[in-house]
């Protein structure tokens, strides 16, 4: 008769033989038969109850243990480039053991969120439990979504928070992450959808209280995927380093640099003067200089740092915080060039003739001290005449010149006409605690356009120095609109009764020409608006197929490495090109092999990020304002028509500048064609033809601050209620509300149509 083995020798053998844990394997190595295998049944459950060991079917394992063949979700890669993968369930006492994704050369490639069935070898690292071969991918990266938990009594459901989805999720007992009620949480797809049930999820993370001020942004980082935590390896990286000495760098600190930015600027990654050009050569010249903190020093080819900041593309800016490419010491201190300390730079002189255009141009790695930090504010009072006390000690030394300066190179913009749109930006003011105290727009001063054109020429100079030079770089890249996009503009131009020309290549200057026969009149907005639409979006290459909209031929990125990796790669370029050596602890700096060879998909990697962080600030502004404007529900506001859809319009109100949504339902009574070529809605009775640009009077009828939503009623339209009634609310009160249908129709041939089809 075999003896019944003891608990531990179970678990021990459990452990040992992780591939043979049925309940026969074990009987059969302890030599158990007959009534026995009673005994050993109930040692089994004793051993489960006591959550050591956990039942699968018909096999058992340590609980505190993986099985030697498991379905895994593989995570992002860390700082290091390694890639981690979590097990999809893990009911062991202590947190889920951490697992290295070991990919072999003819593995199919995997990205974070991936499910594979993987098999895996227990190890005894210091960083990591177990290593996984891949089998096979089952799944590619489960959805996710951020909504609010509603608890129940078999776990919940999620209420999704994204604008127009009205699909919940329902979530097991087992995965809520002890969630609470009304809490805002992410969660991933556990599961399809049942014939007539909900989709699972998965609570992956727990946001907090949806209501506070301060989740605004945080909805956004978390809905979009921005990374907003840098691993511990970085932090401690970064903040180890020293500021760059002068070894191997011009000595620029005599030099006046100042730097001018917003009042609320959180770091200072350009520095600019100017004088005029002795050279007897260049009458009227000028010479100008901009200093761009030099971030390859400190953040050298695949570090650490490097594969971080790579990830995150570039910095992320909302109202109430920065998601930053860089850790805060490289980006705030180290790579920021405050007043009066010496910062290490990347530094072009360019000369200008007197008409503006560049004639040379030269770069220097070198070390350069702010002599001020100016406001836009304070640089263009001082401009004006009335200067602030340290201003006027700098106004013929640097103030007059840099405006001199812009002088000419405002003069040969005119000349070469990029696109000149006028479009204010709007500013969203916080108050202390994080509610939006108020809403405006930021105004524009030639400060602004003195630096942004300083900028455009340093990263035309950077440009062309790497094709002289004959480096790889990557180009900042816009081209022309599509046919079918200018058809478009060509039709709402002709609407309005302007003209756009045809027939000929299209050049920005015929653009601003269109732009410059609306200015003044009542589609003045709609002409900038529809023309921004026609245009493409901007992204990064490594070949060269100009920028159309700054009328260029080559441009590059250059002038904010701190915020932008696609600088960064530029800034490396130089470094190689030139020769220039250096680096943290003698590291190179330079463009590195690796760097050259991921360059196209570096170009596609850093567009999509800058997509994503636009689209992040853009949804964070949408919930401030409907934050802002909640407690004016059922006011009237102005606005004009942004957008036409088959299902509404948009509108964008003036004081503001948010967007709401009138349904279409709420556009008068009768029913409305859609044309999508024109972007126009044509009533089937009237002939009313509502279309972009047209001014309308709208009551808010709803803001909803979680999605950042606005519903509209349409009260007027161009001054008149529309022919046949204001909308679903029957437009103003004592201002007549709607004609019945029949009337309508009798008054056709003598309707008043708020504008026609050309």
């Amino acid at each position: 008769m075999a003896q019944i083995p003891t608990r531990q020798q179970i678990l021990d053998w459990i452990a040992d033989h992780p591939g043979a844990t049925a309940k026969r394997d074990i009987a059969k190595a302890f030599g158990i038969k007959g009534a026995e295998r009673i005994e050993l049944k109930r040692l089994l459950k004793e051993l489960e109850a006591e959550g050591l060991l956990e039942r699968r079917r018909h096999s058992w394992r340590d609980a505190d243990k993986l099985p030697p063949v498991t379905v895994l979700t593989i995570l992002a890669a860390d700082a290091d480039g390694d890639q981690f993968a979590r097990p999809m369930e893990w009911e062991g006492r202590g947190p889920a053991p951490r697992i290295l994704f070991v990919p072999r050369k003819a593995d199919a490639p995997v990205a974070a969120g991936d499910r594979v069935l993987c098999k895996l070898i227990e190890l005894r690292s210091e960083d990591h439990d177990y290593q996984a071969r891949l089998i096979r991918k089952i799944g590619v990266a489960s959805h996710k979504v951020i909504g609010i938990f509603r608890k129940a009594t078999e776990g919940g459901r999620i209420v999704p928070i994204d604008k127009g989805s009205d699909k919940e999720w329902r979530v097991g007992r087992d995965a809520t992450l002890d969630a609470q009620d009304g809490e805002l949480v992410e969660a991933e797809q556990a599961g399809p959808r049942g014939r007539l049930g909900l989709p699972w999820a998965r609570v992956t993370d727990r946001l907090g209280d949806p209501s506070a001020p301060k989740a605004v942004s945080l909805i956004a980082i978390h809905q979009h995927g921005i990374p907003d935590d840098f691993p511990d390896e970085v932090i401690r990286l970064s903040d180890a380093m020293v500021p760059a000495g002068p070894e191997g760098r011009d000595d620029l600190r005599h030099l006046p640099f100042v730097t001018i930015d917003p009042a609320d600027a959180r770091d200072h990654d350009d520095a600019c003067l100017a004088h005029a050009d002795d050279d007897p050569r260049n009458p009227g010249g000028h010479v100008i200089w901009v200093a761009i903190a030099d971030v390859a020093h400190y953040v050298t080819p695949q570090s650490p740092v490097d594969r971080e900041a790579r990830r995150r593309g570039n910095s992320s800016y909302f109202p109430d915080r920065v998601v930053p490419m860089l850790p805060e010491h490289l980006s705030g201190d180290l790579c920021s060039l405050h007043e009066g300390v010496a910062r290490a730079c990347i530094a072009v002189r360019m000369k200008i003739d007197a008409e503006g255009n560049k004639i040379g141009h030269r770069f220097h790695r070198a070390l350069m001290k702010s002599v001020a930090s100016l406001t836009y504010e304070e640089a263009q009072a001082a401009a004006d005449g009335n200067p602030t006390p340290r201003c006027a000690a700098m106004m013929d030394e640097v103030i007059r010149p840099l405006y001199a300066a812009y002088g000419a190179l405002k003069a040969a913009r005119a000349r070469r006409q990029p696109l000149d749109l006028d479009l204010p930006e709007r500013r969203i003011v916080l108050s202390d605690d994080g509610r939006v105290q108020s809403v405006n727009f930021r105004d524009r001063h030639d400060a602004h356009r003195l630096i942004e054109e300083f900028m455009i020429l340093a990263n035309v100079a950077a440009a062309e120095e790497l094709e002289r030079l004959r480096r790889p770089l990557l180009y900042r890249v816009h081209e022309e609109p599509s046919p079918e996009k200018l058809n478009a503009l060509r039709e709402v131009a002709e609407a309005s009764g302007f003209v756009l020309a045809k027939g000929q290549v299209l050049q920005t200057a015929h653009l601003n020409r269109l732009l410059a026969q609306a200015e003044g009149t009542d589609f003045d907005e709609l002409i900038n608006i529809s023309t921004l639409r026609s245009m493409t979006q901007a992204y990064y290459h490594p070949q060269n197929l100009g920028h159309f909209g700054l009328a260029l031929r080559s441009y590059a990125h250059f002038t904010s490495p701190i915020r932008r990796y696609s600088d960064l790669i530029v800034h490396r370029a130089l470094i190689s090109g030139h020769g220039w050596g250096g680096g943290m602890d003698g590291r190179t700096d330079g463009l590195s092999a690796q760097d050259i060879e991921m360059l196209e998909e570096t170009a596609t990697h850093v567009s999509d990020t800058e997509r994503r962080s636009m689209a992040a600030e853009r949804d964070t502004t949408d919930r401030y304002l409907a934050a802002f404007l909640a407690d004016r529900v059922g006011s009237e506001f102005t606005g004009r028509v942004s957008g036409v859809a088959r299902f509404g319009l948009f509108v964008k109100l003036d004081e503001t500048g948010a967007d709401g949504l009138i349904p279409i339902r709420n556009v008068g009574r009768e029913f409305f064609h859609f044309d999508p070529d024109s972007q126009t809605l044509m009533g089937a009775d009237t002939g009313t033809v509502i279309g972009i640009g047209q001014k309308v009077l709208v009551r808010l009828s709803e803001a909803v601050p979680l999605t950042g939503g606005l519903m509209l009623d349409l009260l007027e339209i161009e001054g008149a209620i529309l022919p046949g009634g204001g909308g679903a609310s029957g437009g103003r009160k004592g201002r007549g509300g709607r004609k019945p249908v029949a009337k309508a129709k009798a008054a056709a041939p003598r309707r008043k149509v708020l504008r026609t089809r050309r």
